[in-house]
C-alpha cells in the first residue's frame, strides 16, 4: 500500500472516530456510533499493516488473529456487571503498550546510531530504523523527550488500571488506603521521574527510562489505592484520558498520525468526561488527578431509627396507590441482572396509566453510562430515562421511589453530614418522595462502605432480597 493511499486510510479512519464519538453522546445513535468506530479501527488496522515499511507480516498477522481471538472469547465471555473491570483492564494493556514501545524506539534508536558511527550503509535500514537514521540532533531530543512521555504515563495508567480492576472486581479493598505522608510519596516519586528524563536526554541511557517505567508504575498503583471505591466511575474515566495521552504520545515517536489523532480524541474525550464527572459529584478535578479524594475530615454523624422491611405484598399496595413512580437503578439491578424484570415492572405500571421514570446519577454504577446501558438493552423506552439535573425537582411530588442497588448517590448525608466522604456531592433526592422502596441485599454498607441514613428514615421501607429475585415476587402480586 503506497503512502497516499495509507494517508487517506488514515484520514478516513480520523473521520469515523470523530462520527462514533460524537454518535455515542445519546442513546438513539449510540448503536451506530459503534459501529463507525468498528469500521474506522478495521481500516485503521489494514491500512498500518500494508504499509509502507512494515516487515514481517506475517508475525504480525498471526499476532492480530490471536488477539482478535482473545478479545472475542473474552468478549463473550464477560457480563454487564463485569463491564467496568473489562474496561479497567483495557486500558492497562494501552499503558503497557506504550511502556514497551517507548523501551523499543530508544533500543532502535542505539542499533540505528551504532550502525551509522560504524560506517554502516543507511540505505540498508527501512521502516521506523530509516526513520530514525533520518532524524537529526532536535528531532532526536524531541523524540526523546516522547518515548519519556509515553513511557510516564504508559506506566502510571498500566498499574493504576490493575488496581482500578482489583477494587471494581472485589480482590482489592474498595476504600481509601494511602501511604502515610501519601502525597510527599507521590511527589517525589514524580521528581524521580523528572531527574531521570533529564538525564535520558542528556545521553545517560536505557537504564534511566526503565527506572521511569518502575517508579511510575508505583505511582499509578499508589494513586488509585488512595481513592474510595464510590468514586471509581470517576477513576475509569481518568484513566481512559491516561490511556489516550499515552498512545498520543507513542503516536509521535512513531511517526504515526492516526495514533496521535485517536490518542488525542480518546485523551481530551476522558479528561472532559471525568471533569464532568467531577462537577456532578462536586469534587475537584485536580484532586481526582492526584488520587487525593475519597477520606473523611472527621467522624460521621451518628444515624438514629431503625430499617423497617417490607414484603413484596407490600410494595405492591403502595404501588396500586400511587399515581407516579421514579426508579433509581444502581450497580445493585446490574449485579442481579434485573434490568429485564424491571422493564417488565414499567410495562405493567405505565400499562396501569401510571407515570414511571427513571432517576439516573452521573455516577451510578462503575462506569460513565452504565445504567443508560443496562436500560437499553431491557428496552426501556429513552424518553423516560432522565438525569439527576431534569428529575430532582420532582421528587416532593413522586409517590413512590424504588432505589435498586443504589446507595451513595441517594445518600441525604452528602447535604447533611460534612464529614461524610461524599459530603458536598449532588444526590438524588428521592427522601422526598411520599414513599420510599430500596431493594438492597441486606443491610450492609455495600461497596462503598459509607452508612445512608436513607434506609432509616420514616417513610423508607427496605425490600430485602437480591433485586431480581424481589422483583419478580412483586411482579406476581400486580395485576
Amino acid at each position: 500500500m503506497s503512502i497516499g493511499m495509507t494517508s487517506a486510510a488514515y484520514v478516513a479512519a480520523a473521520i469515523l472516530f470523530i462520527l462514533s464519538l460524537g454518535g455515542l453522546s445519546n442513546q438513539e445513535s449510540a448503536k451506530r456510533a459503534v459501529w463507525y468506530g468498528i469500521i474506522g479501527m478495521a481500516i485503521a488496522v489494514i491500512a498500518t499493516v500494508f504499509g509502507p515499511g512494515v516487515e514481517n507480516i506475517i508475525l504480525i498477522l498471526l499476532a492480530v488473529a490471536a488477539g482478535a481471538f482473545a478479545g472475542q472469547y473474552v468478549a463473550a465471555k464477560v457480563q454487564m456487571t463485569e463491564m467496568p473491570q473489562l474496561v479497567a483492564a483495557l486500558h492497562s494493556f494501552v499503558g503497557l503498550a506504550a511502556v514497551f514501545i517507548g523501551l523499543n524506539a530508544d533500543l532502535e534508536l542505539t542499533e540505528v546510531q551504532r550502525t551509522i558511527a560504524e560506517g554502516g550503509s543507511v540505505l540498508e535500514l527501512s521502516g521506523f530504523s530509516a526513520a530514525l537514521a533520518m532524524k537529526d540532533g532536535v528531532e532526536i531530543a524531541i523524540m526523546k523527550v516522547e518515548v519519556f512521555l509515553g513511557i510516564f504515563i504508559g506506566a502510571v495508567t498500566f498499574t493504576g488500571s490493575v488496581v482500578a480492576f482489583g477494587k471494581l472486581a472485589g480482590r482489592v479493598d474498595g476504600k481509601p488506603n494511602k501511604l502515610p505522608g501519601g502525597h510527599m510519596i507521590n511527589a517525589a516519586a514524580l521528581a524521580a521521574c523528572v531527574i531521570l528524563g533529564l538525564m535520558y536526554f542528556g545521553g545517560a541511557g536505557l537504564w534511566t527510562m526503565v527506572l521511569v517505567a518502575i517508579i511510575a508504575g508505583f505511582i499509578g498503583w499508589h494513586l488509585i489505592m488512595g481513592i474510595g471505591g464510590a468514586d471509581m466511575p470517576v477513576v475509569v474515566s481518568m484513566l481512559n484520558s491516561y490511556s489516550g495521552w499515552a498512545a498520543a504520545a507513542i503516536g509521535f515517536t512513531l511517526g504515526n498520525d492516526l495514533l496521535i489523532v485517536t490518542g488525542a480524541l480518546v485523551g481530551s474525550s476522558g479528561a472532559i468526561l471525568s471533569y464532568i464527572m467531577c462537577r456532578a459529584m462536586n469534587r475537584k478535578f485536580v484532586s481526582v488527578i492526584l488520587g487525593g479524594f475519597g477520606g473523611t475530615s472527621g467522624p460521621a454523624a451518628e444515624i438514629e431509627g431503625e430499617q423497617v422491611a417490607i414484603d413484596a405484598d407490600g410494595v405492591a399496595a403502595l404501588l396500586e396507590d400511587a399515581d407516579s413512580v421514579v426508579i433509581v437503578p444502581g450497580y445493585g439491578l446490574a449485579v442481579a441482572q434485573a434490568q429485564g424484570s424491571v422493564s417488565e415492572l414499567v410495562r405493567r405500571l405505565r400499562g396501569q396509566g401510571k407515570e414511571v421514570r427513571f432517576a439516573i446519577h452521573p455516577v451510578a454504577g462503575r462506569l460513565p453510562g452504565h445504567m443508560n446501558v443496562l436500560l437499553a438493552e431491557a428496552k426501556v423506552p429513552y424518553d423516560i430515562v432522565l438525569e439527576m439535573d431534569e428529575i430532582n425537582d420532582d421528587f416532593p411530588n413522586t409517590d413512590v421511589a424504588i432505589v435498586i442497588g443504589s446507595n451513595d448517590i441517594v445518600n441525604p448525608a452528602a447535604q447533611d453530614d460534612p464529614n461524610s466522604p461524599i459530603a458536598g456531592m449532588p444526590v438524588l433526592e428521592v427522601w422526598k418522595a411520599k414513599n420510599v422502596i430500596v431493594s438492597k441485599r441486606g443491610q450492609g454498607t455495600g461497596y462503598s462502605g459509607i452508612e445512608n441514613p436513607l434506609f432509616f428514615k420514616d417513610n423508607t421501607r427496605m425490600f430485602y432480597g437480591d433485586a431480581k429475585d424481589s422483583l419478580n415476587k412483586l411482579l406476581t402480586k400486580l395485576g
